[in-house]
């Protein structure tokens, strides 16, 4: 295939992915009323087509379609209101919270305190989300009134971290819009957009294959959940892709990325490598420092939501794991859980290459994602970031997965018992990523007794940094997650994909 017919096949699969991604967010637009999980999963094919055409496109061709494609689709999900998760609500009235001078951790949104804040694009008579007199009445230590409101769980408070919050105001000074989401969208948009440019010049300069940043840019996550949804794990990994490794800015940025979301976190094993003290030090350091202003005016208030959450979400009972819950329940299923992700953090930290941090970070990311069994499927947005920068797609399918968990059913007569969903959901992705593994050995292993009649006077090797630089080759500037150095590849060149 010449190169103008792959350009035209690229063309075609992302526009077939963009209107599949119109109907999923827009369903009024779909007359046949198709269940959510199909268009998801046309909309991942369309992606993988698109993803594979792009191996032999030209380097200068493929960061023009990348960014183009990315910039596109992101703007088909932002032209629309949220499909699914309402979080981007909560983000609005944090940030007109804040923007009246009280901490976002003071009081939960239905809080009497807050009455004047309210407007009528958040609360009004028909939300999802009613208080009723009730409930305030029976609970008059927490001091409610009464409403209907779009905020999910309008009786707890925020469960985001300090950096997060920050985000919120940010979005709203900029913008305080009363009447619509689009802001927010336009926002975590534009962010995704910001994280491909990363990966691009990051890759570039690390010669490695910048094709591989359209496995973020072109993912169906990025876009549903960025651009549509507004998740603010964006955020935290735009700042994760920033981070740098074995420097004081490098800790900075990880401990701010964890104050985003908590998931960067998973990155810690394969970022403490080498010079463990400086990263660790430096990272607590700033994670401490941004929380430090809110428990000075709430105190343990800043703690949020969080145990609620995990109490909600049945991972203090045991009964959440879907995987671990095909064989144990109960406590004993949590602490399976937990040695389970011991023993991950600690093999990645012993034996994960430093030059490489992202392969160990990714191992730890899909290790999290099997045992927890989420069904939010944003959860993935770190996963997807990394294997940009590992470049074995395989790994989506955890971010695959996420869907099915969030979304089961394919119809009336297709279903897998409801037991079963997050097992299926995050127990095939294992089988695929096994299935990577067997034909990558097996494609290893033959290559040397194919190439071996060809005889070739060996070259130099190429000097290697004592010091991989990441970002930037001068010792002075930061150096990102993405390490180490590979061989250019050739324009047309075909890259595995």
């Amino acid at each position: 295939m010449n190169g103008k017919l792959r350009v035209a096949g690229i063309g075609l699969a992302l526009a077939v992915m963009a209107g599949l991604v119109l109907l999923i967010v827009r369903s009024s637009l779909d007359p046949a009323r198709i269940r959510p999980l199909p268009l998801i999963i046309g909309a991942w094919l369309a992606f993988l087509v698109a993803a594979w055409l792009l191996r032999k496109v030209p380097r200068r061709t493929a960061v023009v379609l990348i960014l183009l494609g990315g910039i596109g689709l992101q703007a088909v999900a932002v032209s629309v209101p949220r499909a699914f998760s309402n979080d981007l609500y909560r983000y609005m009235w944090d940030g007109r919270v804040q923007a009246a001078g009280i901490d976002p951790y003071q009081y939960v949104p239905t809080a009497t305190q807050l009455t004047g804040l309210r407007n009528d694009f958040l609360f009004y008579p028909k939300a999802q989300y009613c208080v009723p007199p009730s409930y305030v009445s029976s609970h008059p230590a927490a001091e409610l009134t009464s409403g209907c409101t779009r905020i999910n769980r309008p009786t707890v408070p925020t469960i985001y971290p300090p950096v997060a919050e920050a985000y919120f105001l940010a979005v709203y000074y900029l913008h305080p819009a009363d009447d619509s989401s689009m802001p927010i969208q336009a926002a975590a948009a534009a962010v995704a957009v910001l994280v491909t440019v990363l990966l691009l010049v990051g890759l570039g300069r690390l010669r490695r294959d910048v094709r591989m940043a359209a496995l973020w840019s072109w993912c169906p996550t990025v876009i549903l959940e960025a651009g549509n949804s507004a998740h603010v794990d964006v955020v935290a990994v735009a700042i994760t892709a920033r981070t740098t490794r074995r420097t004081v800015a490098g800790g900075i940025l990880l401990g701010l990325a964890i104050a985003t979301k908590l998931t960067p976190v998973l990155t810690v094993p394969a970022l403490l490598r080498r010079r463990w003290v400086t990263v660790a030090v430096s990272a607590a350091g700033a994670f401490v420092a941004v929380y430090l202003p809110h428990v000075f005016l709430v105190g343990p208030k800043v703690i949020g939501f969080l145990p609620g959450y995990l109490q909600q979400e049945n991972y203090t009972s045991g009964t959440r794991y879907g995987i671990i819950g095909l064989f144990v329940t109960g406590p004993l299923a949590s602490a399976v859980a937990v040695l389970v992700l011991t023993a991950v953090a600690l093999a990645v930290l012993q034996f994960s290459d430093p030059d490489r941090p992202w392969t160990g970070a990714l191992y730890m990311t899909a290790a999290a994602l099997a045992v927890t069994t989420p069904h939010y499927q944003w959860y993935s947005l770190l996963l997807v970031m990394l294997v940009a920068l590992d470049g074995r797609p395989e790994w989506l399918a955890f971010a695959a997965g996420g869907y099915y968990s969030a979304f089961p059913t394919l119809g009336a007569r297709y279903h897998v018992p409801g037991q079963l969903h997050d097992a299926v959901a995050y127990g095939v992705p294992l089988l695929v990523v096994g299935a990577g593994w067997l034909i990558r050995h097996e494609l290893a292993r033959r290559t040397p007794a194919v190439a071996a009649p060809a005889a070739a006077e060996p070259a130099a090797p190429e000097p290697v940094p004592s010091e991989p630089v990441l970002s930037e080759p001068a010792p002075a500037e930061p150096v990102p997650l993405v390490t180490g150095a590979a061989a250019p590849e050739p324009a047309g060149r075909e890259v595995p994909v």
